[in-house]
């Protein structure tokens, strides 16, 4: 690797320089001398191992979603009926947002807080404990629309690309035997490149300013966790593969107007991924543009993303609920089977799992980011109310506080979050 020393006596590199070795191609990350408070609880002992993050891109009408009395003992509001089993498991939270901007554009808001496109909750708590399960972590996706869309974003804000296909999925989760040499394969061949781009990072590293080597060694430490990734998997890769008797049916749904039929075959691999300890955290990302629905024979007014602007008009409003209503009847049978999958001490799927529903969308007809409706699920909370806060107050918790709370009990130590700083574990005592 050519470099020219500078005036300042360190070296320069050219602006196309690139960290090269056997198979691998790395650019580097940009350079200077490239050219060119409130009082906290107290955390809870972490008592759930598994996150799940579902988030609704064109949010959750809010006057069905918000149940009218506050506390236990309420009344379910109509999208939220078809969980009327489980409501005893889940928790609803009205006044929680992000103080974040308006408009679909800030829709990653939902897990990455007040700025968009930021480490994202879901990735923080899978760079903690992912590592324990083959799939540090897993994005799925239902109803595919246009545009590219993200719901988990790594601690350099990348964003993470999302399985669409039921198929693709099970796969990954009951590979064959060859498939598994292939990955084998792949893995030690990327290893191998790694470790020796690294011996030329370190070379390089010691070329340049004190500014850009503080830039170079957070590069490489990312770099060094993929490494410890790739040990991880490699290490595992002759492990035993779990099986199942779960068997896909013969189409592969992933049109947009099949959502519901994607929806309810990515909950049942989710709970076989947790069953089968194959990941700890996955998120679920239920798209909606153009798609037509119809029950019972009738199709409604309008595409789910006409319905989300309904400009109060009550039959629009009345079919977006009955849509909102049937992916509700999809999480129902998921926390079903949770609830009746047990470990041998008897504790269930439910009580160790973590579910997170919620949107970065407060309003889709007004393009609000306020108010987002929120409901976390299982993870042995106390459940079984609607928590209202009044985000009028000036030191009116966030929903990035709820976070801090989520992560805690997963055995995540943090007291902070994008803009909040306090937990809520008070609220679940």
């Amino acid at each position: 690797m050519s470099t020219q020393s500078n005036r300042y006596g360190h070296h320069t590199i050219g602006r196309r320089q690139f960290l090269r070795a056997a198979g691998a191609l790395i650019a580097l990350p940009s350079l200077e001398s490239i050219a060119a408070p409130l009082a906290k609880a107290a955390a809870p002992a972490a008592s759930a191992k598994n996150l799940v993050s579902i988030g609704a891109y064109l949010g959750w009408h809010q006057n069905a979603f918000f149940p009218k009395e506050v506390g236990s003992g309420y009344t379910l509001p109509p999208t939220l009926e078809p969980l009327a089993d489980h409501q005893e498991d889940f928790t609803v939270f009205s006044g929680l947002d992000h103080r974040a901007p308006n408009g679909h554009n800030a829709w990653s808001n939902f897990l990455c807080g007040n700025t968009p496109k930021a480490y994202s909750m879901d990735q923080i708590v899978a760079d903690q404990i992912g590592q324990k399960s083959r799939f540090p972590s897993v994005q799925l996706t239902a109803g595919t629309g246009e545009g590219s869309k993200n719901m988990s974003f790594t601690k350099q804000g990348i964003g993470l690309p999302m399985t669409q296909r039921p198929s693709v999925f099970y796969k990954e989760l009951f590979m064959s035997e060859s498939d598994k040499a292939r990955m084998e394969y792949m893995l030690r061949s990327g290893k191998s490149s790694l470790d020796l781009v690294l011996e030329d990072a370190m070379r390089l590293q010691k070329a340049v300013p004190q500014s850009d080597g503080e830039k170079l060694e957070e590069y490489f430490d990312s770099m060094r966790s993929v490494e410890k990734r790739m040990e991880r998997q490699i290490s595992q890769i002759n492990d035993p593969l779990p099986t199942t008797d779960y068997k896909l049916p013969d189409s592969d749904p992933i049109t947009p107007n099949l959502l519901m039929e994607a929806e309810v075959l990515m909950y049942d691999l989710m709970a076989l991924a947790i069953e089968t300890d194959s990941s700890r955290v996955m998120s679920f990302f239920i798209d909606g543009l153009g798609q037509v629905f119809s029950f019972d024979g009738e199709p409604l007014r309008s595409g789910y993303h006409g319905l989300s602007h309904h400009g109060n008009d009550p039959e629009m409003i009345r079919d977006l609920v009955s849509i909102e209503s049937a992916h509700m009847h999809c999480l129902s049978g998921f926390l079903d089977q949770l609830k009746e999958k047990k470990r041998p001490d008897g504790k269930s799927l439910l009580d160790e799992t973590i579910i997170l529903v919620g949107t970065g969308m407060g309003d889709a007809s007004r393009h609000s980011n306020a108010n987002l409706p929120t409901m976390v699920a299982g993870g042995g909370f106390n459940h079984g109310s609607h928590i209202a806060v009044d985000s009028s107050k000036p030191d009116a918790p966030l929903l990035g506080d709820l976070y801090i709370t989520l992560m805690q009990r997963l055995g995540v130590e943090t007291n902070e979050f994008s803009n909040a700083n306090r937990n809520l574990n008070h609220l679940f005592s």
